[in-house]
């Protein structure tokens, strides 16, 4: 039996049902499944706030305080990892998220630059999204192991290494929707 969460959150309406759910009945129950992949519970918080943002496209209270019910722990503690972590976003994010290195070999490379051409290009400053909803120029981030090919960003998964401002122009050009 999957456990209720505390409420409030949004209901969702339907055949008599009124209990407030942010996540579906199938991510409610992979995250209750997860109890009985580890050793202590607590060891499942990071893989239920992954799948419920999966789900949702980042980590709202609601659902915070959802994993909290349905893994049998505190709210506070899973709010704290679901804060903690920068894989974790508790605001609404574009579909592409760009993070780009700011560390000393990117530095010296021009990675201030680069990141005040994403911001002209994009029409937006660092932690904003694109008024679409498309792009998250996220952050600048201490370091994405690229020295190599610094500077260097991030968009989602893939890396971009040795990036000048005509490169950034084209990456802008290729986020946009339409583009992919």
């Amino acid at each position: 039996m999957i456990p209720n969460p505390p409420t409030p959150f949004p209901t969702r309406e339907g055949g008599g049902n009124t209990e407030a759910y942010v996540l579906s009945d199938t991510t409610r129950a992979a995250i209750v499944a997860l109890k009985g992949k580890y050793p202590k519970v607590q060891s499942a918080i990071l893989d239920a706030l992954r799948l419920a943002q999966d789900e949702i496209g980042y980590v709202p209270a609601e659902a915070s305080a959802e994993v909290a019910a349905l893994l049998g722990v505190s709210p506070h503690h899973v709010h704290s990892l679901a804060t903690f972590y920068t894989m974790f976003f508790t605001q609404p994010v574009g579909t592409a998220i760009v993070e780009v290195c700011d560390n000393l070999s990117c530095a010296l490379w021009g990675s201030r630059r680069i990141i005040a051409r994403l911001e002209e290009a994009l029409g937006i400053a660092v932690g904003e999204t694109t008024p679409d909803g498309s792009i998250t120029l996220l952050r600048t981030i201490e370091c994405l192991a690229a020295c190599g090919g610094a500077p260097a960003l991030r968009v989602n998964t893939t890396y971009y290494e040795k990036m000048t401002e005509e490169k950034v122009v084209a990456l802008v050009k290729e986020l946009r929707p339409g583009k992919r």
